[in-house]
């Protein structure tokens, strides 16, 4: 081997030796801000929501996060709003949303099913009208359930469709739905009164989200 060619081989041999000798050490300074960054990174929404009905509200719209090893876990916050109909006001509600997914079907040019979506949700609604607990000047047991905070569970399904890479500005896929849900007073109406109908128990659903990233 030609010496000029030798001592290439060996400067790039010793240039190897050195690098994976050299240990970057971070302060704890350094690690300090690194875990502060990601914590707070970690708020950022990942998606946007937009939903009608679903006793939220004739429509709501918020943000949300997903999370989880297949990102199958979702929570999202969601602001909606009820018109005054026979009211003397319209009101606003708000919802905190859990969702879980817990697999999804690849069908194809950019298309996923999503045969199974399930969770539970807390809804209130602000306004005077509305009370955590009862008042007194009603009887004892008058009212079982709070007029102001709904528990909510629910079941549906969704169809994801990616944006191609070469198209993508501010979504990376968009995901339609919809849910069958039910609260504690619809519930109990059917409990009492086994003839209820099922439209009288569980309310539909319809919604879109957009993932960012």
């Amino acid at each position: 081997m030609p010496p000029c060619v030798q001592a290439q081989q060996n400067a790039v041999t010793d240039t190897a030796l050195a690098a994976r000798d050299t240990v970057v050490k971070h302060s704890r300074y350094d690690k300090r801000i690194h875990r502060y960054r990601r914590y707070w990174g970690a708020l950022i929404p990942t998606q946007t929501v937009l939903q009608t009905c679903g006793n939220m509200g004739l429509f709501s719209f918020g943000v949300g996060w997903d999370y989880g090893k297949h990102r199958q876990w979702e929570t999202q916050l969601l602001f909606g709003y009820i018109p005054k109909y026979d009211s003397n006001n319209a009101k606003m509600t708000m919802t905190l949303k859990q969702n879980y997914i817990p697999w999804s079907v690849t069908m194809g040019h950019g298309w996923a099913f999503e045969p199974l979506e399930c969770g539970l949700y807390f809804n209130t609604v602000f306004g005077s009208d509305f009370w955590t607990k009862q008042p007194s000047k009603y009887g004892s047991g008058y009212y079982p359930f709070s007029t102001r905070i709904r528990p909510n569970i629910f079941v549906g399904e969704r169809f994801t469709v990616d944006v191609p890479e070469n198209r993508r500005k501010f979504v990376k896929s968009v995901t339609f739905f919809y849910e069958l849900s039910t609260n504690d007073i619809y519930f109990m109406r059917f409990y009492r009164n086994g003839s209820a109908g099922f439209w009288d128990v569980f309310g539909l659903s319809l919604g879109i989200k957009t993932q960012l990233f």
